[in-house]
């Protein structure tokens, strides 16, 4: 079913022109590459979300539908993350990539929106579970711990389900962090809302020095999100 809704100033929509298209990489290309072009194998193979205003393009995400556990390894996560432990998920998984916004766009309605589109892709899809890679901006994970410890002593997933080590360039920051008092402030917006929904992630950050990011896997079970959080996101979506 495609997606397309307005709310306010804001038009959702999923990309499919060619046109639409092109915003999304610009978007893209200006909030992770300087840029340069971020256009991927992967972007062939998910939905993209558009989220235009009265100026133009003001966000931008895509989504991957892989079909239960055993796809993992044909995600964009599972170039970073042992997702071995996930591999038993039974179902469809979404993969939520390149969530980004206009530069110096700082209105909270642009996250909500997002997350409205986002829950509907997810509940017409029938998947149940959200994975994806939440970046700290800097590569430099020590300019992040206070977020990471907050995540360290609030936000680990479970053990059993937990992705294991597999980027070379990687940080134990639970054990690095021990002891040391969180933030939730210092969390990017995205992972904040992911965990406000229930999500949870995972014991060791990658260090990505092409995006130059230090991220966590992310994982969000659909029906862990409190029911009246998904009344109000499907009312978006309208």
């Amino acid at each position: 079913m495609s997606l397309s809704f307005a709310k306010g100033a804001y038009q959702v929509r999923e990309a499919a022109s060619p046109e639409d298209r092109e915003a999304v990489l610009r978007l893209r290309a200006d909030a992770f590459r300087a840029g340069a072009s971020d256009a991927d194998r992967f972007d062939p193979l998910c939905r993209h979300i558009l989220i235009c205003d009265d100026h133009g393009p003001a966000a931008a995400a895509r989504l991957l539908l892989l079909e239960g556990g055993a796809a993992l390894p044909e995600g964009y996560c599972a170039q970073f993350y042992d997702l071995a432990p996930l591999a038993a998920w039974a179902g469809p998984i979404l993969e939520l990539g390149r969530f980004c916004t206009r530069s110096g766009l700082r209105d909270p309605d642009v996250l909500r929106l997002g997350w409205a589109a986002i829950t509907r892709i997810a509940e017409e899809s029938g998947a149940g579970l959200l994975i994806g890679c939440s970046s700290f901006t800097g590569s430099d994970w020590q300019a992040h711990r206070a977020g990471l410890a907050h995540l360290a002593s609030r936000a680990l997933g479970p053990a059993a389900l937990r992705p294991r080590p597999k980027a070379p360039e990687r940080v134990d920051y639970p054990a690095a962090l021990a002891g040391e008092a969180g933030d939730v402030s210092a969390l990017p917006p995205l992972l904040r809302s992911y965990l406000g929904m229930g999500g949870w992630v995972s014991d060791h950050a990658v260090i990505d020095c092409d995006l130059d990011t230090c991220h966590v896997f992310t994982a969000l079970e659909i029906a862990a999100i409190p029911e009246a959080r998904r009344r109000s996101l499907r009312a978006l979506a309208q």
